[in-house]
């Protein structure tokens, strides 16, 4: 019987770890694929002067920690509202739901939100969009806040993988209008994953 526990433990440990192994590719594959981004003359958003020593983007290390499951309760009597933005653009969005999580012993809620007007490239559907603030905001990582994208999830719970939070492209020139992510999406934690702040040469 002690065997047969022992042997399930082992099988269940094994899944756990190959999911993990999996959550963690995925988070490195994202930041590949952002590097190469701004790496790619064709594609990057960085400034001649700052790309001409532009060396990769500097991102905490990888984690499973900042990897959670959270509950998704939907709001579907949310009104559209303007999003204020770093210059006079104020793109309509509609909070779409809530991400409620705990993250060192502690309850967190992150408001999602959904343009009110449809993504000219196709697939975009089902995106949420996710900006936060935490207290390596201006302390680690780019003061004005973060971003995450997100999928509508079929059921009552979201992943949300903070190894994926990327700058605004306003963290890189002031040429370009960024969403101010809502105080009510300030998380009062040091979020140490995802793309720090971008020191200029």
């Amino acid at each position: 019987m002690k065997n047969l526990f022992f042997l399930s433990f082992l099988l269940l440990s094994i899944v756990v770890s190959a999911q993990d192994e999996a959550l963690i590719s995925e988070s490195k594959a994202a930041q590949i694929e952002l590097n190469e981004e701004f790496s790619n003359p064709e594609t990057t958003i960085l400034e001649p002067e700052d790309f001409k020593d532009f060396h990769g983007l500097e991102f905490y290390p990888i984690t499973e920690k900042f990897i959670v499951e959270a509950q998704f309760i939907r709001t579907p009597d949310e009104k559209p509202f303007l999003m204020p933005t770093t210059t006079s653009r104020t793109p309509e969005y509609v909070k779409y739901g809530e991400a409620h999580f705990s993250l060192e012993g502690k309850d967190f809620v992150l408001n999602l939100f959904k343009s009110t007007q449809p993504y000219d490239e196709p697939g975009y559907e089902d995106y949420l969009f996710l900006p936060f603030t935490d207290l390596t905001s201006g302390d680690g990582s780019y003061g004005g806040g973060r971003f995450l994208d997100q999928r509508i999830p079929e059921g009552n719970t979201i992943n949300i993988d903070f190894n994926k939070a990327y700058n605004p492209y306003c963290a890189y020139s002031a040429r370009f209008s960024c969403p101010i992510p809502p105080k009510e999406n300030d998380l009062l934690i040091r979020i140490e994953a995802g793309v720090k702040d971008f020191g200029k040469h």
